[in-house]
């Protein structure tokens, strides 16, 4: 970094993963400026950010509009007097059969989790070359690396993204001074599960070891001293991308795993929780569940004991 006060912008931190993660840099004494579409949940994480010893200012913003994106980013540049380190931290998704999901939904999903990033980086960009240093933080998820069945529009952003990312790091190598960082963050418990779309007809909880938000807010703070890459959270880096070479049996098992437990699970009615719309109410940063352990009937549950499943059977069948 080129100054000690850290000048910081985090968009979707008005829960979850990017609230956390604005309280933790809050902590550092940073000066921050902090997106999302709802002004309840921004102004309650900025006054938390205020106690835990930062400076906040927060901006409404949709970033799947372009163009109050490239405002909102002005605005901030001008709040900071630069900008160090941007976050893009928004993220959706919606959880059912690809055919059970109407295509708006499934198109609102691809906008948010991979457009509006674009139009983050497009609009910070030139910032960071201006300056001559920053760092983008991207992030992704386990969904970058594991294909979800009930979760496709999910994956295509996720992959998707990955992609963005790695390009975007190959036309910045002649700005040493300007970082790409990826994030993927396993299961995290915040409130992402009641923002959901789910057209399941079952409750969606998070499984067993559910990561802290804290965990990854951590993660984030450590990329504005010593950026990286690639920074994977909750498993080895080697196992996460050893899974996608076990991508058609992790499917098979995703699937048949999702098929049981739609039918087992306690009912929900269908719904688009917060893709189109804010929250109407601050939702502060954890989603409750860490402590449930017992509830394993999780439309997310699979992911890392699916993987581990695949491995082992492609490396047992390569045995025989």
């Amino acid at each position: 970094m080129k100054q000690n006060t850290l000048r910081v912008v985090i968009t979707g931190a008005s829960s979850g993963i990017g609230a956390a993660t604005a309280v933790a840099f809050a902590r550092q004494g940073a000066h921050l400026v902090l997106g999302a579409r709802g002004r309840e949940g921004l102004e309650d994480i900025a006054a938390r950010c205020r106690e835990a010893g930062g400076q906040a200012e927060i901006g409404i913003v949709d970033v799947t509009d372009a163009d109050a994106v490239a405002t909102f980013a002005a605005a901030a540049r001008a709040a900071l007097g630069g900008i160090d380190l941007w976050f893009s931290d928004v993220g959706i998704g919606v959880v059912g059969k690809y055919l059970d999901v109407p295509m708006a939904d499934h198109r609102q999903v691809v906008e948010t989790n991979l457009v509006s990033h674009m139009n983050e980086a497009h609009a910070v960009l030139p910032v960071f070359v201006h300056q001559g240093h920053g760092i983008w933080v991207n992030m992704i998820s386990l969904g970058g690396y594991i294909t979800s069945p009930y979760a496709a529009a999910y994956s295509a952003s996720k992959f998707g993204l990955r992609g963005f990312s790695a390009a975007l790091r190959g036309e910045m190598h002649d700005h040493p001074d300007i970082h790409i960082c990826d994030v993927y963050p396993t299961f995290v418990d915040t409130p992402a599960i009641f923002h959901a779309g789910n057209y399941t007809g079952a409750r969606l909880t998070y499984p067993p070891g559910a990561l802290a938000p804290e965990t990854v807010a951590n993660a984030v703070v450590k990329l504005a001293r010593q950026p990286r890459a690639t920074t994977v959270i909750g498993m080895p880096e080697t196992m996460l991308k050893l899974g996608q070479f076990a991508a058609p049996l992790t499917n098979l098992l995703m699937k048949r795993f999702m098929d049981r437990w739609s039918r087992r699970a306690e009912p929900a009615r269908d719904t688009v929780g917060t893709m189109y719309t804010p929250a109407p109410a601050a939702s502060g940063i954890h989603g409750g569940q860490r402590r449930h352990g017992g509830q394993r009937n999780t439309a997310l549950a699979v992911g890392a004991a699916v993987v581990g499943v695949a491995l082992a059977a492609r490396l047992l069948s390569r045995r025989g």
